[in-house]
């Protein structure tokens, strides 16, 4: 039986991956389990990691370091790539709203941390631990340890805070979601956002009776100052047809356009009556059974010329007599603009007679398996220059300790970087979603078994002294008051979507595990648009403040 103890208690490399993977195997088994309707998914490792180190299992403490840093880095990194081609057009749009919110969530916390520490007698070494913990924020953790270290102070202390306090801290953040979508949302909060989407096309059937557009062409009208739109059918005496730029509109013609839902009432002035007897916009409509003489077909890019390309440089509508309406990219729906750049993995909705659309197939590759073999080469570049990124020191000044972006803020922003311009320099950046969620889910669970697993070994003994539960409740307290009065402001006040809201708290929160919950229970890619949208700055901030809070009041 030597060989089954060297498996599982002998130090070594095998060792160590074969108790994280019980670990995980475990803990994720266990998150499928639904506990008064909630299930905690991958969340539950982390938990498993703690019965684990409790009872004594433990590895080579370099081994555990290695794969807790490398597991956060791959999460991170994934993460930042799925959300990039939406980060920025978020920002503008409410990136600004959503970061001043999360800036609130980081500033309550800490003012409440320096407030429980005078309150209650905690040592404020142990606080910001409590405060690491509860914002389940390990980079602030570690910058605050080495400015204890600088001050000539046990830098110990924290790390036990921060144990105590983070299951609650993931814990928290679910329960301030909960709590917000119990007594807050309502079902059509939902159907409404998620309709009112700014990105999300929308159909609408309109008739030329506008005497200043009569035998104008579309190009001409296009260049009048009103909003972008797509026409993707045109009928005229009975006949249906493919319109080109050149195409001049006479009086009576009937339109089928692709704009944004806001553009409609301008559109309406603009051609001169809006068709409402059909929605178009309805998920079971049969395109191909419209009209006999065109076809709609979703087709796939997967040509890596294409790749960053403009979609009006192909002038495929004038070289085949096709047209583009829809591009649906990263779950995001898009209208087809000339101006909009290509990304590999793209699905455009193209219109247009059968042999038309097998020749813009043959242009834009439509090879779906081509797609299935991620390009490894940009992953491991992109986590060369995110770890890079991470790694440079800021100076703040006033601050003697100089500040980094880590292992988490590094990857992130590195990711989104890429996933946003890489197209532009030709990088292909492109995962299939199935891939992306592997890779994230994988490099979380390995993230939580080792943290798990490193807290485990005097967490019950720290709970069960007699400030353990003081300890625990302050650290709720931090998690989930500034959560729920922001969250609160952010939904009811300001009108945000719920999961946006839901979103922007985990950012603020740094809690990828409460991320992962609202990915599973809210529709849409707007939580970890959201998410991605304030962790950077958030996680910045928190370290920053980690340091800080020591130097002035300590």
């Amino acid at each position: 039986m030597e060989w089954l103890y060297n498996l599982f208690l002998e130090h070594s490399a095998l060792q160590a991956v074969v108790v994280l993977s019980l670990i995980s195997a475990i803990g994720l088994g266990l998150g499928r389990v639904h506990f008064w309707g909630v299930s905690l998914g991958v969340t539950f490792v982390f938990f498993a990691g703690i019965l684990a180190g409790h009872f004594g299992l433990s590895v080579d403490p370099q081994m555990l370091n290695y794969a807790e840093s490398f597991g956060l880095v791959i999460f991170v990194y994934s993460l930042g790539l799925q959300v990039g081609p939406g980060f920025f057009s978020s920002f503008r749009k409410g990136g600004v709203t959503l970061n001043m919110l999360a800036l609130a969530v980081v500033l309550l916390g800490t003012l409440l941390t320096v407030v429980a520490s005078y309150a209650t007698g905690v040592s404020l070494p142990d606080m910001v631990g409590i405060l690491c913990g509860a914002t389940t924020n390990t980079p602030a953790l570690g910058a605050a340890q080495q400015t204890l270290k600088q001050m000539g102070i046990e830098s110990s202390t924290p790390a036990l805070g921060c144990a105590v306090a983070y299951p609650m801290g993931v814990i928290g953040v679910i329960l301030a979601v909960l709590l917000i979508r119990k007594f807050l949302v309502h079902k059509e909060d939902l159907e409404i956002k998620e309709k009112d989407d700014a990105n999300k096309t929308f159909i609408a059937a309109f008739q030329v009776h506008n005497p200043a557009i009569f035998n104008k062409s579309i190009k001409d009208i296009a260049q009048m100052s009103y909003p972008k739109f797509v026409i993707s059918r045109l009928w005229r005496d009975g006949h249906v047809s493919i319109p080109t730029s050149d195409k001049v509109l006479k009086e009576g013609d009937r339109l089928l356009v692709i704009t944004a839902e806001k553009n409609v009432l301008a559109l309406t002035v603009l051609f001169g009556e809006q068709e409402e007897n059909t929605d178009w916009n309805k998920e079971d409509i049969d395109w191909n059974a419209i009209d006999s003489e065109l076809i709609s077909q979703r087709i796939v890019v997967t040509r890596p010329e294409l790749n960053g390309k403009k979609l009006g440089s192909l002038r495929l509508r004038n070289h085949y007599g096709i047209n583009i309406s829809r591009v649906y990219r990263s779950g995001v729906q898009l209208l087809a603009t000339p101006e909009l750049i290509l990304q590999l993995g793209d699905r455009l909705t193209v219109v247009g007679e059968a042999a038309a659309i097998q020749n813009v197939e043959k242009v834009l590759g439509n090879a779906v398996k081509s797609l299935k073999e991620p390009n490894l080469v940009v992953i491991f570049i992109g986590i060369v220059l995110g770890l890079a990124l991470g790694a440079i020191p800021f100076s703040i000044p006033g601050v003697s300790t100089p500040v980094k972006l880590g292992l988490a803020g590094g990857p992130i922003i590195v990711g989104i970087l890429l996933g946003t311009f890489g197209p532009r320099i030709h990088m292909i950046t492109y995962t299939t979603r199935s891939a992306n969620l592997m890779l994230r889910a994988l490099g979380l669970s390995l993230y939580l078994a080792c943290l798990g697993l490193d807290a485990g070994a005097h967490f019950f003994d720290t709970v069960f002294r007699p400030e353990g539960l003081l300890w625990i409740a302050l650290g709720a307290g931090l998690t989930i008051i500034p959560t729920v009065l922001v969250g609160f402001v952010a939904f009811k006040m300001m009108k945000i979507d719920f999961g946006t809201v839901s979103g922007m708290l985990c950012g603020s929160m740094a809690n990828p595990m409460a991320l992962n919950y609202a990915n599973d229970t809210i529709p849409g890619d707007n939580p970890s648009v959201a998410y991605a949208t304030v962790y950077p700055l958030s996680m910045f901030i928190r370290v920053i403040f980690a340091q800080l809070i020591l130097m002035l009041f300590l």
